[in-house]
């Protein structure tokens, strides 16, 4: 009985790969960059299944293209660049990698947090350029953490798990979500409000919301007005959940103080975007959830979910479960 055929649109960590190469007739893209789309149109058209990440976009134009397709796998929490509907509307199963990453996420919020509290970015610079003379009792003073407010917008896993570490630096947590969170609430003592009061009174604002039409542009001119002059916001969600002209227009004004982007919109940033001319911004690579271990288990659970649909079986992780009801 022949294999199934499967196209991995990048090389991944730890020996995931090896496991399905053993099971099915996988083709892999070698490339440092993502597959172009022409690559990914044309081995869609013979696969019976595809491991993705959310840089290679699954829509209605690829599904037209792709007569044997069973089976989608990301390797990934969210799964925006995928048209889930037109999947399901094809009998595709898709799988997605949850909860693995929320406290890899968590911390590199955190870390964000920490290093723009303390400007953390500005004084490697300055002792790399050579400017550091002497100890000095004004030198790049910061914000202290502990006792600040932190704003947490998006109270799902993530958000929960970055409140338990605010909690050990003793924050006042509040949150914006669309349902109550009365567990986390007792556990840390975070208080549910608007999303006005949230932007208003939070000394950081961190973002962990799902890409949806509702969220997109969930911070834009009128949020980042409220703002405190004083406050940073924190983003390692998705890149357009902020409106990023609107970002550096507000920042380059001195309101908030700055920014810390893991995601930003597009992907990578152009190098003429004016954020990277800002000395109030820190920016990575969207490596929120870059530890090995978590991204070797990202890689186990992609792998877990393709071989599960491509043998008929529900994946243990599946975005459209009604295919299996």
């Amino acid at each position: 009985m022949a294999k199934p055929r499967v196209f991995v649109t990048r090389r991944l960590p730890g020996t995931a790969l090896a496991r399905l190469a053993a099971e099915t007739e996988m083709h892999l893209w070698e490339g440092e960059l993502p597959p172009p789309r022409e690559v990914l149109l044309a081995e869609a058209r013979e696969a019976e299944g595809l491991l993705t990440l959310l840089t290679d976009r699954v829509d209605r134009e690829l599904l037209a293209q792709a007569p044997r397709l069973r089976a989608v796998s990301n390797m990934a929490v969210g799964y925006d660049n995928i048209d889930v509907a037109a999947c399901t509307e094809r009998c595709i199963a898709v799988g997605n990698t949850p909860g693995v990453l929320t406290e890899t996420t968590a911390d590199f919020a955190f870390a964000l947090l920490m290093a723009a509290a303390r400007r953390v970015v500005e004084a490697d610079a300055f002792v790399r350029a050579g400017k550091w003379k002497t100890w000095d009792p004004g030198l790049l003073l910061g914000q202290d953490v502990h006792g600040a407010t932190l704003g947490i917008a998006g109270m799902g896993q993530i958000g929960q798990a970055v409140a338990r570490r605010a909690r050990g630096f003793g924050m006042r947590i509040l949150y914006t979500d669309e349902v109550a969170r009365p567990q986390i609430e007792a556990e840390t003592g975070a208080q549910r409000v608007d999303k006005d009061t949230l932007v208003r009174e939070a000394d950081f604002l961190t973002l962990h919301l799902p890409l949806t039409p509702q969220t997109r542009h969930f911070i834009g001119a009128r949020e980042l007005a409220m703002m405190k002059p004083t406050a940073w916001l924190i983003n390692t969600s998705r890149g357009p959940v902020v409106d990023q002209r609107a970002l550096a227009a507000a920042l380059a004004a001195g309101r908030p103080a700055g920014a810390a982007l893991d995601v930003t919109d597009p992907e990578p940033i152009p190098m003429d975007d004016p954020l990277l001319r800002l000395p109030n911004v820190i920016l990575a690579p969207h490596i929120a959830s870059a530890s090995l271990a978590t991204r070797t288990r990202m890689a186990e659970m992609a792998v877990d979910n393709l071989l599960a649909a491509l043998a008929g079986q529900r994946p243990p992780h599946c975005v459209n479960p009604e295919l299996f009801a």
